[in-house]
């Protein structure tokens, strides 16, 4: 396959050992994706599974990159994005069923906003699908202390979609599950950041891609279907530690130096309190996985500054405290805050 085909957008799903996932959601991905506008690629983690037999057999139409090895997930896109040539990329997430004609809107919208970097269409549960998803839902927010949030989810409260958030909005971030970006701009940036190994690093690179100028924006003309929590469920101690450590990673290496100590102060204050209700609850391994990303947080934290000449963005400026607007005030909607 020519990877640097003359279609405007690759599609680009990473693969480990996924063949079950492949079987079950690239045929709506072939069939709802216009062959004329995009390519589809599986770019594959070194699977030793029958994932390539089947993409041969079953898909015959959808381009392989072969890795000689399990990168992760950011250092696997990072690869398998430098070997192609389209003006605009998606990371799509293995188990993401996208309805017909999902990636116009998303194409079009960023035909006509240059200045806009990065987008996502309205990601929706595979599982029930007239509510959000948890990762990305119709948009993602920063709040005044760092903390994610999204329109249609505030921390464990996902709305149903009833077509409230059916306008494009302007966005802090975009969700990993279903990311279009510029090529250009994806390696620009550096591209996702492997040291997060998973969690967060999709909001790390979009934190940059806004420090260089750009928009990102949500689109929900367009909507796909995310499974979701299939690697690490909700309620994963592993899940847990990474949440905590990459958030500090994140501002830590995105926050302007004048408010960064500052920041990181109050964040932490937080964590430690997040850490103390984990043990009231009973919940040992939680508690332990808090204390540990703080722990590896403090080893890891001079390698992750910003350098010098980076630009700066605070994020976090002017914007609401989910913490105290979600437990004090009682407000479980984006609409509310």
């Amino acid at each position: 396959m020519n990877h640097s085909s003359q279609k405007p957008v690759a599609v680009v799903i990473l693969n480990w050992n996924g063949a079950k996932m492949l079987e079950h959601y690239l045929p709506s991905v072939v069939s709802g994706t216009s062959s004329g506008l995009a390519d589809i690629i599986v770019a594959d983690n070194g699977s030793d599974d029958n994932s390539i037999v089947l993409l041969k057999q079953k898909f015959p139409q959808v381009g392989i990159i072969s890795l000689d090895r399990n990168y992760g997930f950011a250092q696997g896109y990072n690869l398998a994005i430098k070997q192609l040539g389209h003006k605009y990329v998606v990371l799509l997430n293995s188990d993401v069923a996208t309805p017909c004609n999902w990636l116009e809107p998303l194409f079009g919208y960023m035909e006509e906003n240059p200045g806009t970097g990065a987008c996502q269409p309205k990601i929706l549960s595979d599982a029930e699908h007239d509510s959000f998803e948890y990762a990305g839902a119709a948009g993602g927010y920063i709040d005044a202390n760092g903390f994610p949030y999204c329109r249609g989810r505030l921390f464990d409260t996902v709305e149903t979609d009833s077509g409230q958030y059916d306008t494009v909005a302007k966005a802090d971030w975009v969700s990993g599950a279903c990311f279009f970006v510029r090529r250009q701009v994806y390696i620009d940036a550096g591209g996702l950041d492997a040291s997060f190994f998973a969690h967060m690093e999709e909001i790390d690179l979009c934190w940059r891609i806004r420090r260089m100028g750009y928009e990102l924006a949500a689109i929900p003309q367009s909507h796909v279907y995310h499974l979701g929590g299939g690697t690490l469920p909700m309620g994963n101690p592993r899940k847990t530690y990474l949440n905590f450590r990459n958030n500090l990673l994140l501002l830590n290496k995105n926050l302007p130096k004048k408010v960064r100590r500052r920041k990181l102060f109050i964040r932490r204050l937080y964590d430690t309190l997040a850490g103390a209700v984990f043990l009231i609850k009973g919940n040992m391994a939680d508690a332990q996985a808090v204390l540990r990303a703080h722990i590896d947080f403090r080893k890891w934290r001079k390698k992750t500054s910003p350098g010098p000449d980076a630009p700066e963005l605070d994020l976090t400026r002017d914007k609401p405290n989910i913490i105290i607007q979600y437990y004090l005030k009682k407000r479980r909607f984006f609409s509310e805050i």
